[in-house]
């Protein structure tokens, strides 16, 4: 099976934050796992479809908090 990889911007709008957020996320090691696509600084990032629809399953909720 392929693995469909996601932009910055489509991952922003499955989790319905803004772009802006989700970079935030990523420099303080929170949401979904990425990949960079070369070790430089501004290098594009990517998401792999199975990595974000994990991220959303571990966050659903069970119960009211």
């Amino acid at each position: 099976m392929e693995t469909k990889w996601l932009t910055p911007r489509e991952v922003a709008a499955k989790l319905r934050v803004h772009p802006g957020t989700l970079a935030n996320w990523r420099c303080y090691g929170r949401g979904p796992k990425f990949t960079k696509l070369t070790g430089t600084p501004g290098a594009p990032v990517r998401y792999s479809e199975a990595d974000v629809n994990a991220y959303m399953k571990q966050m659903a909720r069970r119960e009211a908090a």
